[in-house]
């Protein structure tokens, strides 16, 4: 009689293990609690999906920083190269963008998805979509609560791609932990990962700039630092640059409560420039015109200066140009916080690496494997969240054919 796979989670980890599995003849069902498969990919691929990234292998490797040694070797085997030849093989072409971001031609999720789901099906893999995953009976079985009731099933082998907690409504609620940790898996605590962070500003700023960006600033925080853009919303900042120093600034509120972050409005001008261009006559000029024509402040930006000195206690009008140079070139914000996990674009923490072999599977739980971000790991967004969870799907895939072949 063949073998059954269950496979809990329908996102990217866990279709590409089914395509590993299935392609070796060997039956799959993927059980998922939404109506229909990888919402979060999809939702992912809206602003441009991207893949992976066209950095040397080594160097990628180092972006995930403390989990490289155990996804090092399912990376290695399914490296981005690897990626963009599955990508290809469904009709979809991918491109390198100018900052080494690898995006499909198409652009967008959908296009890829749907090739995707087609292959699935024609290699047999079966859906079972409103299941949502309750745990295990006395004696292995999974259960799911669907509508019909309660589903007991007894597959060879399972595979866990839960996901982390992020946007819940799409489908990873990390409901999962509890269920886990109850089994004795050593599970971390679920944490947002590039996030957005919590700013007590003042209400005339963020009534006045709420959703405006601060483009083409240098961000930085220790040791860390940045170029890219930053937004300010009602509750504090997010955006891209904000994203990319979000692990150390999030681990520094966690252990002290705050974290100061220093925003540089015109990394391009050199301090000695800044100062002769503010030493300029102001004349009857407001300060933020007059900042916005000596050194091209926006007004958000010219905004968030204004923020800082009133922060001090003193008035940006009565500051020498050499110390309104230093304000404009490392403005501190200090962040309280970070913004909900819901909306977070990923998740740091899961299932820790002691827990599990090179194949994924469960030391203490012989048959059942994890994958994708249900493992403890984070990245920085750039391609390398989708990577680390299709190639430890594939590596997971793999491991499943071993044991339900001995």
């Amino acid at each position: 009689m063949s073998a059954n796979v269950a496979i809990v989670g329908a996102g990217p980890a866990g279709l590409i293990a089914a395509e590993t599995i299935a392609s070796a003849g060997i039956g799959v069902t993927i059980y998922d609690r939404m109506a229909s498969p990888a919402r979060k990919f999809l939702m992912a691929g809206r602003g441009g999906l991207n893949l992976t990234h066209s950095e040397p292998l080594e160097t990628f490797l180092t972006r995930y920083g403390e989990a490289t040694p155990f996804l090092r070797g399912a990376i290695e085997a399914f490296p981005p190269q690897a990626l963009r030849d599955w990508a290809e093989s469904l009709g979809q072409a991918t491109f390198v963008g100018s900052s080494g971001r690898v995006f499909p031609e198409a652009f967008k999720a959908s296009p890829l998805l749907r090739a995707w789901l087609r292959r699935l099906d024609d290699l047999g893999v079966r859906f079972a979509s409103r299941h949502h995953w309750t745990g295990w009976a006395d004696d292995g079985a999974l259960r799911f609560s669907t509508q019909e009731g309660e589903h007991i099933v007894k597959p060879d082998a399972a595979l866990l791609t839960l996901g982390g907690a992020s946007w819940p409504r799409l489908g990873s609620d990390g409901t999962w932990r509890d269920l886990l940790v109850a089994k004795g898996i050593a599970v971390s605590e679920l944490r947002p990962a590039n996030c957005g962070f919590r700013v007590a500003w003042s209400e005339v700023f963020v009534s006045r700039f709420a959703g405006q960006p601060l483009k083409n600033v240098a961000l930085s925080f220790g040791a860390h630092g940045t170029r890219g853009e930053a937004v300010v919303t009602r509750g504090g900042l997010e955006g891209g640059g904000i994203y990319a120093l979000s692990a150390p600034m999030r681990d520094a509120i966690l252990r002290d409560g705050r974290a100061v972050l220093h925003i540089n409005l015109r990394p391009d001008l050199p301090v000695a420039e800044l100062i002769a261009r503010l030493s300029l006559p102001r004349a009857k000029q407001s300060v933020s015109n007059f900042l916005r024509k000596a050194i091209s402040l926006s007004p958000v930006a010219a905004g968030l200066l204004q923020e800082a000195a009133i922060a001090r206690g003193v008035s940006l009008s009565d500051m020498t140009p050499a110390a309104l140079a230093g304000l404009a070139g490392a403005v501190p914000v200090c962040l309280i916080g970070t913004a909900s996990i819901e909306r977070a674009i990923s998740t740091a923490g899961g299932v820790m690496s002691r827990n599990f072999n090179p194949q994924f599977m469960l030391h203490d739980m012989p048959g059942v494997f994890v994958a994708g971000e249900m493992l403890d790991w984070e990245a920085p967004t750039g391609g390398y969240l989708l990577q680390a969870s299709f190639a430890t799907g594939v590596a997971a895939g793999k491991g499943i054919l071993e044991f339900v072949r001995l």
